[in-house]
């Protein structure tokens, strides 16, 4: 559900395989007509061409044994709540940005995995996308109403035969807020900037940002007793190298290009929220928020 950049990267991944019939559904008729014409094809960081039935009208979709949203999280609702029939016996992964997608789709079906992923990119054309960044994906049970295990690990195997290495776990929360407090430092610095993330990474001014920002997202995953997988910090210095993700410009960025919502309620607007549940300040995510925000709101006095 959602076959933009994130959700063509599993599509057409997962197409690889004898034994798993792919399904996308996507709002966009021209990136539908394509992938069903051509196939759904990946270049970049490797040459994949998947084929897999592609449709516009939910109405169409068989019943399926798992299903992946991998829509901007503003629109998790409007995505499972059309297609929550297809999975009447099958479970769903989130593998969107930010925190409060799982608990959306909790409310349209029974069993749902927890998942988060470091593989990004962006749509080049109608059926084509640039796979910018290689990276792992971690799923796991979603607590309130999980997924069996059995399932995660089925779902975790068919993704990693298919060319997405993923790892199923016993707790996906604390994988899942090394993504959020990465995506929360970074994508919005980036946005405001117009910087990839390795020239945001390069000047000393916007780096202490970037920390003072991992901080207030550790502080606020360590009030939830979740210890982080790996250190943020480590992981956004990683990514500045020259051969990971120097210039890659973070999703947020390429929102603010096109003039599109961002997530930004879902990063720095979660972190925040959560913060104030658990009585911890996040005076800086709250002010980032507050400018992307803003510069959405600019684009409508123009």
């Amino acid at each position: 559900m959602g076959c933009g950049a994130v959700g063509s990267l599993f599509a057409a991944n997962l197409a690889q395989l004898d034994d798993v019939e792919v399904w996308a559904y996507d709002v966009s008729q021209a990136h539908v007509d394509a992938i069903n014409a051509r196939g759904l094809r990946l270049t970049g960081a490797e040459e994949v061409t998947g084929r897999l039935q592609a449709t516009t009208d939910t109405s169409e979709l068989p019943r399926c044994d798992f299903g992946i949203v991998a829509t901007k999280a503003m629109h998790t609702e409007g995505a499972i709540a059309a297609t929550a029939h297809a999975f009447a016996h099958g479970a769903v992964a989130t593998v969107q940005n930010g925190v409060g997608n799982e608990e959306v789709v909790a409310q349209h079906v029974a069993r749902v995995i927890r998942g988060t992923t470091f593989p990004a990119g962006r749509i080049l054309e109608p059926g084509l996308v640039q796979w910018d960044v290689k990276g792992d994906t971690t799923l796991g049970p979603f607590e309130p109403k999980p997924a069996h295990a059995e399932e995660i690990a089925l779902l975790a195997d068919a993704c990693t035969r298919g060319g997405m290495p993923t790892a199923a776990v016993d707790d996906a929360r604390p994988a899942q807020w090394r993504k959020v407090i990465f995506n929360a430092a970074t994508n919005p610095v980036g946005a405001l900037t117009g910087l990839t993330h390795g020239r945001v990474c390069e000047r000393p001014d916007l780096r202490a940002i970037v920390s003072a920002l991992v901080d207030e997202g550790k502080a606020v995953a360590g009030a939830q007793g979740i210890v982080l997988d790996a250190d943020p910090e480590e992981l956004i210095d990683h990514a500045a190298r020259p051969d990971v993700a120097y210039g890659h410009k973070a999703s947020m960025l390429q929102d603010v290009e096109a003039r599109r919502a961002t997530e930004i309620d879902y990063l720095n607007g979660g972190i925040a929220r959560f913060g104030r549940e658990l009585g911890v300040p996040t005076p800086l995510n709250d002010a980032i928020t507050q400018l992307v925000k803003a510069l959405e709101a600019s684009w409508e006095q123009r």
